[in-house]
């Protein structure tokens, strides 16, 4: 019974604190926040005002690594609807990217053809973890935090964090299209 106290007590302080930080950053959509783009020019996600956006925490040495050329085709299918792909290469989990943005973007477009945009290497876990991920875990809560790479965040055309998606969810997956083909402008 102690135990689950703790718990719970803890659980409160880590969504109150989260909570907290988009508060006081006056936070209101994924439109606020901007990250750095692999070639290091600065990206707010503000330019993807209008259309539907799916962030996507990536490493080049995973299991999960396949869903490049699966998220390429989705962009591929629905770019031209008003749908983004955004990769966010992060050595978080497993130490699974270890290399440098030129070396990341390199891999990429040799084994993957990949064309949709990324950031530079970000954290996406823990006190470090960017903003953007702090937010949405405020948003969705702590089941939707990502556990592993390929981690999926759905935003629509407003910015709003619609849905989220485990590393293993096929990016090609019916309920991922239909859940892209809902958010679409």
């Amino acid at each position: 019974m102690l135990l689950r106290i703790f718990v719970l007590i803890f659980l409160v302080n880590c969504f109150t604190s989260e909570e907290t930080l988009a508060s006081k950053m006056n936070i209101k959509t994924a439109h606020d926040f901007v990250f750095k783009s692999i070639d290091g020019v600065t990206m707010p996600l503000s330019n993807f005002s209008g259309k539907a956006l799916l962030v996507v925490n990536t490493a080049s040495f995973c299991g999960f690594t396949k869903q490049y050329s699966e998220l390429q085709t989705l962009w591929s299918r629905f770019k031209n609807k008003g749908f983004i792909v955004l990769g966010v290469p992060s050595n978080d989990f497993g130490q699974q990217e270890p290399g440098s943005e030129t070396e990341i973007k390199e891999f990429c477009e040799i084994n993957f053809d990949i064309d949709f945009p990324m950031t530079a290497k970000e954290k996406v876990k823990g006190e470090n973890a960017h903003p953007f991920y702090k937010w949405a875990i405020s948003k969705k809560g702590a089941i939707a935090k990502p556990r592993w790479n390929f981690h999926k965040y759905l935003i629509n055309s407003n910015g709003e964090l619609i849905d989220w998606f485990s590393s293993p969810t096929s990016p090609l997956s019916n309920r991922l299209i239909q859940s892209v083909e809902a958010a679409l402008p």
